[in-house]
């Protein structure tokens, strides 16, 4: 089986209002393969969030091919991209995006129960295996209201691992966070990562780039840069 989760070809998408027309992204070609940590950075407006939300199959390009475990997804209908995103893409967002009145372990059973191939006990287990994996399991009857952002976000992160999705698509993780909080989600992203995890992040902090092994930079809708990250002297010690 070939090693490419994600292989972009020629990627366009062009936004049409009032008759202008913005070409957001400019024949954008990429493939990120199983076990890679990549981030996605660049100015604001430079098209990074766009190609994460087709990435994402939140929106399909205007022109080029997108194929996902080597299934084309470019073409597919509304109702077939929001089936395979539930199953094969993990969600985590910078304003954490939780539901107000549902608890916790509600929040991170959400998106597994549009999934018809598990039942309520299964998706318990998904759920509770999740919680523990990002330690959060004593908050798990909690409101997103008695949470920090910390914690939030810690929950959002439990929601997006626990249908064991292909890939974990993280959008500016620690824009709303404090420095402690941040350095503490992106330490739970490293884990992810080292226990498997493919994690493709957007952010326009160095600091958060530089934690991926593989760094892309865009500018007015290309890529202008995809290098790999060189380890420090305490990483290769470790290894």
């Amino acid at each position: 089986m070939s090693n490419s989760l994600i292989k972009i070809t020629n990627l366009k998408k062009v936004f049409v209002t009032d008759e202008v027309e913005t070409h957001a992204l400019n024949d954008i070609s990429l493939t990120i393969n199983r076990g890679e940590y990549v981030s996605i950075s660049g100015p604001s407006g430079c098209g990074k969030s766009t190609l994460l939300s087709l990435i994402g199959l939140l929106d399909a390009p205007t022109d080029g091919s997108y194929a996902l475990a080597g299934h084309r997804v470019n073409n597919i209908s509304k109702k077939e991209r929001a089936r395979i995103r539930n199953k094969e893409i993990g969600f985590i967002f910078q304003s954490f995006n939780l539901i107000s009145d549902l608890s916790v372990e509600e929040n991170v059973e959400l998106p597994l129960t549009y999934r018809k191939d598990m039942n309520k006990k299964q998706r318990q287990q998904m759920v509770t295996s999740a919680l523990k994996t990002v330690d959060m399991s004593h908050r798990a009857n909690h409101f997103p209201s008695q949470l920090s952002g910390g914690q939030q976000q810690r929950v959002a992160v439990a929601r997006a691992i626990a249908g064991n999705p292909s890939i974990i698509l993280a959008d500016e993780p620690t824009g709303n966070l404090d420095t402690n909080n941040a350095n503490s989600v992106m330490a739970l992203l490293k884990s992810l990562h080292e226990n498997g995890a493919t994690i493709c992040m957007v952010t326009h902090d160095p600091r958060s780039a530089n934690q991926a092994q593989r760094n892309i930079e865009i500018l007015d809708g290309v890529i202008i840069a995809d290098k790999l990250r060189q380890p420090t002297t305490s990483e290769e010690q470790v290894a």
